[in-house]
């Protein structure tokens, strides 16, 4: 009987091959990335680029200005009906704008520049990345705005308390004031993901914002609109910001907390189709 043939030898390794063997190898150990990562990266970027130093830098010249400004020209018997945080009110109409419009810059900066697409290729979790924008945008809108209203309470209270003045809790309004125009930013941020355009995502919030405050002297003129030009000038945004810091008093039943609730859906809506959109869209 013949013996079986013995297995061949291996073939000794090419020269690609031994050259990958020796391919460089990164002491840099590779991790698993997570929100944490995503929110570290965003972080980086708002507080690197001009545009959040002049838009937040012109929301706090505005809202503190204009608060002492009317602290400077009120006296102790004007709060008797109102809270100190009153004065904030009239900064914060215009100071609104510089949220909404550093929320749109957020998002719809980077699909101008082309920078979107190094970051989805850095994190192609664009979920995760939508995600990130939005928790920072809204920390750094949120302690900016309240931290502005609370410094001009302050000083209202400092200026004008005494026995004309009336006794009002007014910590409610740092809150509500500071959380209904940091949502207006997150509402923002939305559309301008949506729209990946900074001067369209910009105009549509000015029309969401200035229209609803418009349209109901228009509507009122009209029996069949009336109803709706009320619930307009109700919720609009300038209106529920007088609402929540109590303009008209303490007689009014509102204190803003409908208005506020309104937002807050409005604007997980236009969260939730952002972040539909994102997944569909090609960058």
């Amino acid at each position: 009987m013949a013996a079986a043939p013995a297995p061949a030898a291996p073939a000794p390794p090419s020269a690609w091959q031994q050259a990958m063997n020796n391919a460089y190898t990164s002491p840099i150990p590779i991790k698993k990335t997570n929100l944490g990562h995503a929110l570290a990266s965003e972080w980086t970027k708002i507080k690197s680029v001009r545009s959040t130093v002049w838009t937040l830098s012109i929301f706090l010249l505005l809202v503190i200005g204009i608060g002492l400004l009317a602290v400077a020209n009120t006296q102790a018997d004007d709060y008797r009906d109102v809270p100190f945080t009153v004065p904030a009110f009239f900064g914060l109409m215009l100071g609104q704008i510089c949220l909404i419009t550093l929320g749109v810059l957020v998002t719809s900066s980077e699909y101008g520049t082309g920078m979107i697409r190094t970051t989805f290729t850095a994190s192609p979790q664009r979920h995760r990345v939508l995600a990130a924008k939005a928790l920072i945008f809204f920390i750094v809108a949120f302690v900016a705005s309240a931290g502005s209203i609370l410094l001009v309470g302050l000083m209202a209270s400092g200026a004008h308390s005494g026995p004309e003045a009336g006794d009002i809790a007014w910590g409610g309004t740092v809150v509500k004031g500071a959380l209904y125009v940091s949502l207006l930013g997150v509402l923002a941020l939305a559309v301008g993901s949506m729209l990946r355009h900074s001067a369209g995502a910009i105009t549509t919030m000015l029309g969401v914002v200035l229209v609803p405050a418009i349209l109901p002297g228009f509507l009122g003129i009209w029996e069949s609109t009336q109803k709706l030009g009320d619930k307009m000038a109700d919720y609009n945004a300038i209106n529920s910001l007088a609402k929540i810091f109590r303009v008209d008093g303490l007689d009014s039943t509102s204190t803003g907390t409908s208005q506020l609730m309104l937002l807050v859906v409005i604007t997980a809506a236009a969260v939730i189709g952002a972040f539909a959109l994102l997944e569909k869209r090609d960058v």
